[in-house]
């Protein structure tokens, strides 16, 4: 028997095997079809509940097998279950496209919505009605025949180029090792990363020496403190490199083929660029809002951005009589100089940040905050055993959530940080049915002789992944497709952005940041530095993050068809917001894979965005205390709860009183 068939509650891992999979993908979609197929032949004249509701309900034991298939691919990969990735997306692209191109479904849909002021619906109903039928229209329910097939060919093709951009990236990432026998090529880096190198050597079979790789634990560390120039620079252009060598890992090609896709695909459902397509359904709405949100911070932050370079370069020079900073002294220069003004560096807060009190701290944090508890449980099937569980209640003892939560790196886990879920929430017939949620981090592990001890960067990591985690925990909706976070993509990132900022206050870290041997809690100068250093270079920071806004906007805000070389293009892009001299032979785009493979294309300004969404919301609590239960109330009634039923702004108002301004952020980071 097939278990991911059998109805389940929490996902059935140790029964599932991996030829589980696309059999029962086939059936599912065959289900899921037999779903589409009863509401298109009702005989019935169209309404809300036999179309939109039903529709709205139907494929659920597909949505099921993708959510636990798609995450055990990022999570818990081999070659097998990448090899199933490749045949089933496409299938599950057809599929979709079996949906949206249907068209005795769309007339329906259609007659519905063209009835909706008559409706009487509730404002959530209304929602759903709108985004049910944008979902069609927007993916070529209007077109005639032969544009439908088309669309058919770029989805399938895209999503083929997609998988196989992040499998280069994570093969690129894997490749490269670098095997050290000469302790001197360590000097600087701390005990810890040493011990975690040495361990690493020891687990790929070597008897002595240590391992470097490009995975975060070992790269950041590295760059950050190792002395060694030329090592510095093998790796970050090792790092820089990645999928731009020409090989068959290479991903110029494809980056040049995922974005004329995208450009022909709006071009053919009637708008002027991707970007255009995309924004239509965000809080920025248009690509000129964009650029010149993006613009106005470039403005604001960049004279910042040049005076703390040539900061920096002085001190690289005063101090080693380097003449040109490169890429590769970045890290290792800034850390030396936060230590020297700040004298604070990750190795002193360190040993105040075990992986556990962290966790025990966010708990406490979202019990103060939200009346929620976490019991940790042992009766919940997991993927690897390293992964934690735990069933979620508020104080009532009311069942909340299952959250999970898998924190080290391993070789079939891709790098970086993310939150997901097994199971969304909705409502139906009487019962309010909860979510099963999942935060995946890469951290420091543990080794012979030291807890996993984190980085003051971890622990906003995984207070950032926890926001998104009480996003989908808390979700509150009648429709999945609306629930948790179901939101505009450049809203998402403000429960998420949010929580970081516990992190800085001193009555948060009170609760959680204590010594590992003395459980002495964090002296209070190590606080006031963390939050001193906090805008240490905020504006080369900014700088950053809005280059790669600007770079994928140049991908997807215009028409790329005259683009033939992936590095020239990327380079005018940067132009503007350049302070370290170019690297012919690194680029960013062919491993860019938030906007190649992820979901970000058109939507990388979004960080930003958000940020000024959390510190406008933030400053809020900071007005009335960080723990204010009727600040939080208000924020979990009218954003955590809420999901996608509304407009993101009017959500946000209703929290907040007014719109956000820019100035809180600005404020915050020290800019204005």
């Amino acid at each position: 028997m097939n278990p991911l068939l059998s109805p389940f509650d929490t996902a059935p891992f140790s029964k599932i095997k991996n030829e589980h999979f696309k059999p029962a993908f086939l059936q599912a979609m065959e289900d899921a079809r037999a779903e589409i197929n009863a509401i298109t032949a009702n005989s019935e004249a169209p309404t809300f509940e036999n179309t939109i509701e039903t529709l709205e309900f139907s494929g659920q034991q597909l949505d099921r097998i993708s959510s636990v298939f798609f995450n055990l691919n990022s999570a818990e990969t081999n070659e097998e279950i990448q090899k199933i990735a490749q045949e089933v997306s496409p299938l599950l692209s057809e599929f979709g496209n079996d949906i949206t191109l249907n068209e005795a479904l769309f007339i329906r849909i259609k007659s519905v919505y063209e009835q909706k002021d008559t409706l009487n619906l509730s404002v959530e109903q209304n929602t759903l009605l709108d985004k049910r039928y944008k979902s069609f229209s927007r993916n070529g329910a209007n077109l005639s025949k032969d544009k439908k097939q088309r669309l058919r060919e770029i989805d399938a093709e895209s999503s083929k180029l997609k998988l196989k951009f992040g499998e280069n990236v994570l093969a690129e990432t894997n490749k490269y090792q670098k095997h050290i026998t000469n302790d001197a090529d360590l000097e600087g880096l701390p005990d810890g990363a040493k011990e975690a190198a040495a361990q690493l050597a020891k687990a790929k079979g070597k008897d002595s020496g240590w391992m470097l790789t490009l995975d975060y634990p070992s790269y950041i560390p590295f760059m950050k403190y190792a002395e060694n120039r030329e090592l510095r620079k093998e790796l970050s252009l090792a790092f820089g490199s990645k999928s731009f060598k020409g090989d068959e890992l290479d991903n110029q090609e494809i980056v040049l083929k995922i974005a004329n896709l995208r450009h022909e695909r709006a071009n053919l459902l009637g708008y002027k660029t991707h970007a255009h397509f995309v924004l239509e359904e965000r809080m920025a709405e248009t690509p000129e809002k964009v650029h010149s949100f993006l613009n106005e911070l470039l403005e604001k932050a960049k004279p910042a951005a040049e005076r703390e370079f040539k900061q920096l370069e002085d001190f690289a020079k005063d101090l080693d009589g380097i003449d040109q900073l490169q890429k590769w002294d970045g890290s290792y220069y800034s850390e030396k100089l936060k230590q020297k003004l700040f004298s604070l560096d990750d190795e002193q807060l360190k040993p105040y940040f075990k992986l556990e009190n962290v966790i025990d701290g966010v708990f406490q944090v979202a019990e103060k905050l939200f009346g929620l508890q976490f019991e940790e449980v042992s009766d919940i099937d997991t993927y690897h055993k390293e992964v934690k569980t735990y069933r979620v209640y508020d104080l009532e003892k009311n069942f909340i959530s299952v959250f999970y939560a898998d924190f080290h790196p391993r070789a079939g886990k891709r790098a970086g940080a993310w939150m997901t879920s097994f199971k969304s929430q909705w409502k139906k017939d009487g019962e309010n049915v909860r979510p099963h949620i999942s935060n995946v981090c890469n951290f420091t592990p543990s080794t012979k002789t030291k807890p996993s001890l984190l980085t003051f960067n971890e622990v906003t990591t995984l207070f950032h992944e926890f926001g998104h985690g009480l996003h989908g925990m808390l979700a509150n909706t009648t429709y999945p497709s609306l629930s948790g976070t179901s939101v505009y993509w450049d809203f998402v990132e403000l429960p998420s952005q949010v929580m970081e900022n516990w992190c800085y206050e001193k009555e948060a870290l009170e609760l959680f940041a204590k010594h590992y041997e003395t459980d002495e809690v964090i002296p209070m100068e190590l606080v006031q530095k963390i939050k001193e250093s906090a805008t240490f270079q905020e504006g080369m920071a900014t700088l950053r993050q809005l280059s790669f806004g600007l770079l994928d906007m140049s991908w997807h805000g215009a028409d790329p068809t005259n683009i033939t070389d992936v590095k020239v293009h990327e380079t005018k892009a940067f132009a503007g917001t350049n302070l370290y001299p170019d690297t012919p032979e690194t680029c960013m785009s062919t491993a860019f894979a938030h906007i190649f493979q992820g979901g970000y294309s058109s939507g990388y300004y979004s960080y930003k965005w958000a940020e000024v969404l959390d510190a406008d919301a933030f400053a809020y609590f900071k007005e009335k205390g960080i723990f204010n239960k009727e600040v939080a109330t208000k924020f979990k009634e009218h954003v955590l709860s809420k999901g996608g039923t509304e407009k993101p702004m009017v959500l946000y108002k209703r929290f907040r009183g007014a719109e956000p301004k820019v100035e809180a952020l600005l404020e915050r980071a020290g800019l204005l």
